[in-house]
């Protein structure tokens, strides 16, 4: 088994310290949760969790969303609500994860805690705490089962990136990082997308997170290079816009794709073919977690920790295909639907 947990994703003693705080004592408490969008699965999943675990603790929540990914101004907006409404803590998944910051700073001078949801800040100790994907981790896993499918024909390949937007969020970094890392190309500078000299990258695009967007971007990649034989994908409705693309042009069967997300439409993709892997992560364990700590810290005044060893707290990832690869840990499409979202 992958050091990822499955099942129920109990995550230990870690968990167990945040789960303390009682209904009694958190109804006077506002929490606020702030995504990217409402449309994304991943996002209308996040917002599940923290709903139930609000109910569940008598927290009153209120939720904003970016009208689209990377809509920066309309999360600068939230914060300023959430400020206002005099809340305990925030939840956010940044569009732009530099940007944000002096906002944050604001909220936190409120008296606000701030937790960044799946993409860590820029710096990440701007936050007060983060609960994530390891989203490096998750771009290694697909890096590296895209090599090992490959064999001898990794070191020839042409490879094509569908990124989330031109802001480059931190989310965005790590996964283009990781799953070079786990190619076998050098990233270069850890922290920017697009600096690689490697001659198997044809190219980077953005998709927006979205299927209309995926499609576009590889449109455009197919352009620089109709050879292109790997996409690595932010997502898995950028994924699904890439095949259809592909599709269109009759080169389906001739390109691997892989993305990062584990929804229950993308895991459906891997078992269908049009994906080959993905890394599937965990939006419902990151909010509910998130509205524990809030609470915690609005009765105890006590942060949550991150997970030994690490910068953040890791709410686990593994990688989910049918067609595992030697040396590269995974689950196949029967254990990612018994574990997917959306």
């Amino acid at each position: 088994m992958h050091k990822s947990t499955l099942g129920g994703l109990i995550l230990g003693a870690a968990t167990a310290a945040l789960m303390t705080a009682t209904s009694a004592s958190a109804a006077d408490i506002t929490a606020c949760l702030i995504t990217k969008t409402d449309t994304n699965p991943f996002f209308v999943k996040m917002k599940e969790g923290a709903e139930a675990k609000a109910k569940e603790l008598g927290v009153t929540l209120k939720s904003y969303a970016g009208k689209v990914d990377g809509d920066h101004d309309s999360q600068v907006a939230a914060i300023e609500a959430c400020i206002a409404d005099g809340a305990k803590g925030i939840l956010i998944a940044a569009s732009d994860t530099k940007a944000i910051v002096d906002s944050v700073k604001k909220a936190q001078a409120a008296g606000m805690v701030v937790i960044a949801l799946d993409t860590p800040l820029d710096p990440a100790d701007a936050a007060d705490a983060t609960f994530a994907t390891d989203n490096l981790e998750a771009g290694k896993l697909i890096g590296a089962w895209a090599a090992a499918t490959m064999g001898d024909g990794a070191k020839t390949a042409k490879i094509g990136f569908l990124d989330l937007t031109p802001s480059q969020p931190t989310v965005d970094v790590l996964r283009d990082q990781g799953f070079m890392i786990g190619f076998g190309i050098d990233p270069k500078d850890a922290n920017k997308i697009g600096d690689e000299d490697d001659p198997r990258i044809v190219g980077h695009d953005v998709t927006n997170g979205n299927e209309e967007g995926g499609r576009k971007a590889m449109e455009n990649l197919l352009q620089k290079d109709p050879d292109i034989n790997v996409i690595h994908t932010i997502n898995e409705p950028a994924a699904v816009g890439a095949y259809q693309a592909l599709k269109a042009v009759g080169k389906e069967n001739d390109v691997l794709i892989v993305s990062v997300d584990g929804g229950c439409p993308g895991v459906k993709s891997v078992k269908e073919g049009i994906i080959g892997a993905t890394s599937q992560q965990y939006p419902l364990q990151m909010a509910a977690l998130g509205i524990d700590a809030i609470v915690k810290w609005a009765t105890t005044g006590e942060k949550p920790q991150p997970t030994p060893g690490k910068s953040f707290f890791d709410t686990g990832v593994n990688l989910v295909t049918d067609k595992p690869a030697k040396d590269v840990p995974s689950i196949d499409t029967a254990k990612g639907t018994e574990l997917c979202w959306g």
